[in-house]
């Protein structure tokens, strides 16, 4: 298993716009399509105006497959449209779990 971390700056004052947004139009897209959703959050302390998410996959090639999918599908197209111009940088880090660490299961 694999958990891909991404994390979001936005422009400043834009992350209640975004997670409104994102809870109205993106979020039940992302998890219909991508499926096994970590975690949401937003960053209180140190850098501001991130939204960092992280979402499960069993493999790199479960994950390609899956956000080809994503990006196909023409609901998610429309909501990125409409939210692409709030985020100013973007950054995505693969995560392997500790061996002692069992990665939550999907809700």
């Amino acid at each position: 298993m694999i958990v891909e971390m991404r994390t979001y700056t936005l422009s400043i004052g834009a992350t209640g716009r975004y997670f409104k947004a994102y809870g109205e139009k993106g979020l039940a897209v992302q998890k219909r399509i991508l499926g096994h959703l970590v975690g949401y959050y937003s960053v209180e302390v140190g850098g501001l105006n991130k939204v960092i998410h992280l979402w499960a996959y069993e493999s790199l090639d479960e994950r390609a497959r899956r956000r080809a999918t994503l990006w196909s599908d023409p609901e998610w197209l429309d909501y990125v449209k409409e939210v692409g111009g709030l985020v100013q940088h973007q950054e995505n880090q693969i995560l392997s779990p500790a061996p002692f660490f069992q990665v939550p299961p999907a809700v």
